[in-house]
């Protein structure tokens, strides 16, 4: 078995979880709960780092971060399941992932200066500056035609937006119609969405 170190909150490990439910691979994938606050978890030897998630492989390899996971997991199952081979899909493909890991991390990033920080040492400007990135990634994301696909880029949107739903109250979708629109398809279409869904 694969052992899937996570937590049931994460947005990237929810990305992981999709990717292999999508790829027919989450049998073979157990997933076990990592706590990254504290310093004598066993993750902090799995991944030196201390994140997740991070993927044991049966050899005792470990991979991080979300992003390398999903492409093993693509490979895995054959290769051009949801990361295409095809140069002129791929990169665009690859890069609304990279837009989407980086909406969600700078949402985490807001929620880790809460709950991190004293409220006396919290910053405003570092806060403003990750909400900018936030906001800027939803409109370039407002304004992508998604054309329905199931990659790994679609995926890791859904992730991001879930997670703007679990800790910021679902503000975004006031306006961000169209984004509204593809997670409510997306939820349909990947009924792995829900099954992942972290209790709010």
């Amino acid at each position: 078995m694969l052992v899937l170190r996570s937590s049931p909150a994460s947005p990237f490990g929810r990305k992981v979880k999709i990717a292999a439910h999508h790829l027919g691979l989450m049998d073979r994938i157990d997933i076990v709960t990592a706590d990254t606050t504290d310093p004598d978890e066993v993750l902090r030897q799995q991944n030196p780092l201390g994140k997740i998630p991070a993927l044991i492989l049966e050899d005792g390899t470990v991979l991080y971060d979300s992003r390398v996971i999903v492409e093993y997991l693509d490979h895995l199952a054959g290769g051009g399941k949801i990361i295409p081979a095809d140069a002129a899909t791929r990169y665009p493909v690859l890069a609304a992932q990279a837009l989407a890991d980086g909406i969600a991390d700078a949402a985490l990033l807001q929620v880790y200066e809460s709950r991190w920080r004293d409220p006396a040492q919290q910053s405003v400007k570092w806060t403003t500056h990750q909400q900018g990135k936030v906001a800027r990634g939803l409109a370039a994301a407002e304004a992508h035609a998604f054309d329905g696909a199931v990659h790994v880029g679609s995926i890791a949107l859904a992730c991001a937006l879930g997670y703007l739903d679990l800790r910021f109250e679902g503000a975004w979708r006031a306006t961000h119609p169209r984004l509204v629109a593809f997670l409510d398809d997306f939820a349909v279409r990947v009924p792995s969405f829900e099954l992942t869904r972290f209790p709010s």
